[in-house]
């Protein structure tokens, strides 16, 4: 016999549910900032080492400038280096030349944010944060977040924080948690990033993946605005070995 639908209980299973998730996860190991493709294969693989983390996203949906391709042709670039977190994710590809393979930009999001949900991170969207938390000990040690709607209509309503012992820069060219530190402390320098050279830029993402201030961890193209270092475009393999290079930092693994 088909059950009723109740629209009470609908609404009181979303409510109950994500409350209990968000008061779950008010103290986290990690936090990532930003769902593009660096942010995603960071939280995934220090989730798979068993961290508590959680990924805070200012849109709706994750995948950054993944989703759109190069002009919104659904296609993205990954060069030999990277290939092996291709197959790592079960994203398929195939080789276009020698060193270079091509990937679908959908899939490539669907299966690294079904990779990181495999691996037990939990997703905010439509989350912005506004603020840091530096104590005396001189480290990020929380985020100040609230509603993107909020942001976006100018409203002053008093935020909520989330506690981390690492947080992740992960929000692509605005670097927004790198500007933040820059501006409450003056100890960090976002340089800002500098014209498309798509070679140089690839090479160097892994160099600026660092600890920029304690527990400040940048990745993807948030570690080469830092660094003033050019812009890539479509190529995706830097990104992907970024947020490798940041969850073994994460993990105090060797390169």
């Amino acid at each position: 016999m088909k059950m009723p639908l109740d629209e009470v209980m609908i609404s009181r299973a979303i409510l109950e549910e994500q409350l209990k998730v968000m008061l779950n996860n008010l103290e986290l190991d990690v936090a990532v900032v930003g769902g593009g493709p660096s942010g995603l294969s960071c939280a995934t693989l220090v989730a798979e080492k068993g961290k508590h983390c959680a990924v805070f996203e200012k849109k709706l949906s994750v995948g950054g400038g993944m989703w759109g391709g190069g002009m919104m042709f659904p296609r993205i670039v990954v060069q030999e280096e990277a290939r092996r977190l291709l197959d790592r994710f079960g994203i398929a590809c195939k080789e276009w030349e020698r060193g270079y393979y091509v990937a679908s930009s959908v899939e490539a999001v669907a299966k690294l944010t079904a990779a990181a949900c495999d691996a037990g991170v939990e997703f905010f969207t439509l989350i912005s944060v506004e603020d840091i938390v530096i104590k005396e000990e001189g480290k990020v040690t929380g985020l100040v977040i609230n509603w993107t709607a909020v942001d976006i209509a100018r409203l002053h309503v008093d935020p909520l924080t989330i506690a981390c012992c690492y947080t992740v820069d992960a929000t692509g060219h605005d670097s927004i948690i790198a500007r933040l530190v820059e501006k409450k402390t003056g100890l960090v320098q976002v340089k800002g990033e500098r014209s498309m050279w798509a070679e140089r830029a690839e090479n160097q993402v892994l160099h600026h993946t660092k600890e920029i201030y304690p527990g400040l961890i940048v990745t993807g193209m948030a570690a080469n605005a830092v660094a003033g270092e050019h812009r890539m475009g479509p190529i995706f393999g830097g990104m992907l070995l970024s947020g490798e290079r940041a969850a073994q930092i994460i993990l105090g693994q060797n390169e």
